[in-house]
Order: C-alpha cells, then structure tokens, then sequence
C-alpha cells in the first residue's frame, strides 16, 4: 500500500516507520527543512529508543522516504496519514491550524481516490467537520476523499513496542470502505482492531488518557494523605494493585504527570464539556492536584531550608519521565525557574536532555555531565526524573555534598537503604528520613 505521512514528530514518525517494515511504502512529509535533512541521512529528530535502526533498515528496503513536497507525496497515495500537533490553546482548546492546513494541502493535490486518516488527537467531532471541509474544497470531487479517526495510544520511550505491539488498534469510520482499507493497512501487525463511528474513536483516545491522568492524580492525593496520616503510600498502592478491577499501572506517586498528552488533553476535555454546557468535576479535580503537586518538593525544603539564595541546589532528572528528552510540561521546568528566581545556583544532569534543557535556560543553569559533578557540594538535591542510573546509584554519593538534604519526586530508593546511608531523606506519600542531616 502506498501511504504518505503528514508530519514527523513522535506519533507521524513512529507511525510511518513501523508501517514501512510492515511492508508498506511510506513517504514521511514535513515542512522542517533541517528535519527532513536528518531523516534522510537516517538520523532520528527525537530520542526514542530503537527508532533510528528502523528507520535505516526501512530506507534500505526503500520502503521509507522523506520529502518536503507534500504535492509528489499526496498526489497519489492510497492513504494519507495526519500525525501534525494539535497543541493546547490558551484556554485550554486544542489548536487545529497545522490540521487544517495538511487538509487544504491534500484537497489541493490529490489526482486519484485516498483515505484521509487523522491520528493527531482532535476534539470529539472534528473528524465530521473535517469531512465537511473536503466536501466544500473538492465539490464535484468530493468523492476522492473518505475521512476515518485512528487515534494513537504510543507513549514516549516506548513508542515503538506500543506501535508494534498495541494491545487494540481503534478505528473510526462512517462507511465500509475506510474500514476495509484500515483493517487492510493494518493486517501485517495482527493486533485486535476496534471500529466504530468517528466521534466515538475521538472519545476513545481523551476518555483513555484522561482516565490515566486521573488514576495518577488519585494516587497523588492518597500519597498526601497518608504523609499526613503516618501510612506509607508504597503499601497502600501494593494493597490497590493486586485487585484485578483496579491493576498496578500508573499507581506510582510523584509530582504529577507531564509530557505532551496528559496536560494537553485533560484540559481540552475540560473545555470541550465546559462548550456543551457540561462540567467534567474529575476531570477539573484531575488538572488540580496535577498542578499543586508539581511543587511538593519545594514546598517539602522549604520546612528544612529557610532560603534558596546562594545555595547550590543539585537536580537529578528533568525529563518528564524516562526514556525520552521530551520536556513538555515537565515538572522539573517550573521548580528549575522557581529556584532561579529565589537566587538558587543551580546546577543539573539529565541523561538525554541536557541539549534541549539548554534551549530553554541558556547559561542561567549549570550543567553537570554526571551525578558526581552536580552532587559536589550542593546544599540539597531535587530528583524530578527516575532514571534508571539514578535508582541503581549508592546513595552514599549523597554524602560528598555540603549537607546531604535529599528530594525525591519520584521514590527512588527504599526507605531502608536512605536510613543506612544517613541522608535526609524526603519522598512522596512516604515516611520523611532523618530529622537532620549528617555532614
């Protein structure tokens, strides 16, 4: 089948490289000149594990091309696949103008019929009018254009496994054609395949995520709550997940969600309800202990540490999660600027995001190039990111610093093993180690 690709981020990407060693030929097409230039010398734009070997395997078979002519791309193809980013307007809607755009881009350039597929995450509805859209573009040529929902359900670090290995593929049409040609699409990845109206699919993918964002905001009120109660959250969380109704998945406690799902689509739910006139309370309850939480670290030294000025405050991790140099909505961003504000020296190592930390903080930061370097002689220490080399480090590396205060937004270590090692010792939802700290 041959398939064209509208964008090349992480969902537009993963999607056409894992459709090309399906045995499909892809074009991948993107308006990024510097991108594209990468892509085609099989370098990956974004880090995500395993993907640069597929995408030169796939270019060997020449199976996978990319171009920056969307008109040679589109004009032909069997199925048009839209990846481009819907990200979050200020009041919280989603912004569909790279949509809109990929779309007149296609009705202006088809020559024969194609199934136009959007997998970037769009309001419930949208899909209906972007039908209508092509409808009013194309007049008597309507009929070259069948519109259908496949929302994604990847996730950063693991987007190739949740490609290839995708516990349901859900597909959204209004007619047998685009669902014989989906399922037709997707037979090499011989997974489950859900179909249903559009509107529904749409639904499918906001109900999944925010589902999960607010499994995570549940357990982060529970964490709170048990520091207050004198209940150690791990326990109760491993007395929740062996219930088969509830599961173990997204039980961890921390300083909330981040990346570009989660925030994005818990608001643009909200707002959608708040339009028809309805108001989704988890779903608002979900966006505000998700805020709040962001900073329980900071708000942790602040009881231990009367100011941050002039102190040298270490951070480990500032990836919104591991597995990835995505820092979207990433807790670490608004504590490093909170710190920064209050006079801290900061000074970070993150395994794979320092460049794109950089981007953001300029030399207002110091970046370490490991744990050692940022560790000597800091004041405290925040972990916002539990990289794996963070978890398997010996936490008497804590002790080169001047006082070994310790944050930990992500329960890296056991509470036994802080206490060996003599540190102060704060995580979430948990018993606080050490009323002082020993130089």
């Amino acid at each position: 089948m041959k398939i064209a690709v509208a964008g090349t981020g992480y969902v537009g990407l993963v999607t056409g490289t894992c459709l090309a060693e399906a045995g499909h030929t892809v074009t991948c097409v993107d308006k990024d000149e510097l991108k594209i230039a990468m892509l085609k010398k099989a370098q990956s734009p974004i880090y995500e594990p395993g993907l640069e070997e597929k995408i030169v395997l796939a270019q060997r078979a020449n199976r996978l091309n990319f171009t920056l002519d969307y008109q040679k791309a589109y004009a032909q193809a069997d199925v048009i696949i839209v990846g481009v980013a819907t990200p979050e307007n200020e009041d919280g809607s989603a912004n569909l103008q790279a949509l809109y755009t990929v779309c007149k881009q296609i009705a202006d350039t088809i020559e024969t019929p194609t199934l136009v597929v959007v997998k970037s995450t769009v309001p419930v509805g949208t899909n209906d009018k972007i039908a209508n859209y092509f409808d009013r573009l194309l007049g008597n040529r309507k009929n070259l254009i069948e519109v259908a929902s496949n929302p994604e359900f990847l996730s950063q670090g693991t987007a190739l496994r949740d490609t290839l290995c995708a516990e349901r593929i859900v597909i959204g049409t209004e007619g047998g054609y685009a669902e014989k040609i989906l399922k037709t699409m997707y037979e090499p990845f011989g997974q489950p395949i859900l179909t249903m109206n559009r509107r529904s699919a749409e639904m499918v993918k906001y109900a999944s995520n925010d589902f999960l964002a607010l499994k995570i905001s549940f357990v982060n009120d529970i964490a709170n709550l048990c520091e207050v109660v004198g209940a150690d959250i791990e326990e109760v969380t491993r007395g929740m997940g062996t219930d088969s109704r509830i599961g173990s998945q997204f039980l961890s406690p921390g300083i909330g969600y981040g990346g570009s799902c989660f925030p994005k689509d818990t608001k643009a739910l909200h707002w959608l309800a708040e339009e028809e006139g309805y108001t989704l309370r988890t779903i608002q309850a979900t966006i505000d202990v998700n805020e709040k939480q962001r900073f329980k670290l900071i708000q942790a030294a602040r009881k231990d540490i009367s100011s941050f000025a002039g102190k040298k405050i270490a951070i480990l991790g500032a990836t919104f999660k591991p597995g990835t140099d995505d820092l979207r909505e990433a807790p670490s961003i608004p504590n490093i600027r909170l710190l920064l504000n209050e006079g801290a020296d900061v000074h970070i190592y993150d395994p794979v995001g320092m460049i794109n930390l950089a981007s953001i903080f300029g030399d207002a930061i110091t970046y370490g190039d490991s744990v050692e370097a940022v560790l000597q002689d800091a004041d405290a220490c925040f972990i916002f990111t539990e990289w794996k080399e963070f978890k398997a480090m010996d936490l008497k590396s804590f002790q080169q610093m001047r006082e070994a205060r310790v944050y930990d937004g992500r329960n890296c270590f056991p509470l036994a093993a802080a206490k060996e090692a003599q540190i102060l010792y704060y995580s979430i939802g948990r018993q606080k180690i050490g009323g002082h700290v020993f130089a």
